[in-house]
């Protein structure tokens, strides 16, 4: 079977699915809204970054993709769903790439659009405060946030491949980016630089001390997803639908 009539019905199942287009939309007024009240509020800090300002709505906005990649696969997991799936499309890998785009390509525009209108609300609440940042900072911010709420919708897609579970994946990532990154993060040492949030959030600074530099972070990010969607490749294949 061809490639682009499976990408088309995985589309159809994303674009049907109320839950899925709900953590898209809260993605994109989550992250508008706390990137306006981060600049409204976060001037007047010592260790004031405004390009990371412009952005500061992906800690909240990061949890909508994340949710959003988790359950277009829980999903299939649900009423026999996936043997329906497969059953028209029995090459597992197949169907598996077409699922993966299927989350990535919606994601990855959503992300874009958040991210390029947090910039302009944040902007407008910095006032003078953001004047110092340059084009290409505003870029690189922008194109930077984008991609990284891709991978970790596609982080959270492969984790949920392979836990067969929207929720266990959702137990796990969550905490992990709001208790290990931001808890435990700051006194593990220079380990944490290379946590897949962590390391993917430094492309949205202005200026960093961490191991990675920017796009080198969003790299390490990307070897994260890349190794959750393997993982939840092996396993489809291997386990019974």
């Amino acid at each position: 079977m061809q490639f682009a009539p499976v990408l088309h019905a995985e589309w159809l199942k994303i674009r049907t699915l109320r839950p899925l287009l709900g953590a898209l939309g809260v993605l994109f007024v989550t992250g508008t809204a706390f990137s306006a009240l981060g600049g409204a509020s976060s001037a007047s800090e010592p260790e004031f970054d405004p390009l990371f300002t412009t952005q500061f709505g992906v800690h909240l906005g990061q949890i909508a993709a994340i949710s959003f990649g988790a359950m277009a696969v829980s999903a299939e997991f649900r009423g026999g769903a996936l043997r329906l799936s497969l059953s028209a499309v029995p090459q597992r890998g197949h169907w598996f790439a077409a699922k993966v785009t299927a989350i990535a390509l919606p994601a990855l525009a959503v992300g874009l659009l958040t991210a390029l209108a947090s910039l302009f609300a944040a902007r407008a609440t910095m006032g003078s405060a953001a004047d110092g940042l340059t084009a290409g900072e505003q870029a690189r911010a922008v194109v930077g946030c984008g991609i990284y709420l891709t991978l970790m919708a596609l982080l959270a897609a492969g984790l949920a491949t392979l836990l067969r579970s929207g929720v266990a994946t959702l137990s796990v990532l969550i905490p992990f980016i709001l208790i290990v990154s931001f808890v435990i993060g700051d006194a593990a040492g220079t380990a944490t630089d290379f946590l897949p949030d962590r390391a993917g959030q430094v492309i949205l600074q202005q200026t960093h001390e961490g191991t990675p530099g920017p796009w080198a972070g969003l790299a390490v990010t990307a070897l994260w997803t890349a190794a959750a969607l393997l993982a939840g490749a092996w396993s489809l294949r291997r386990r019974d639908a």
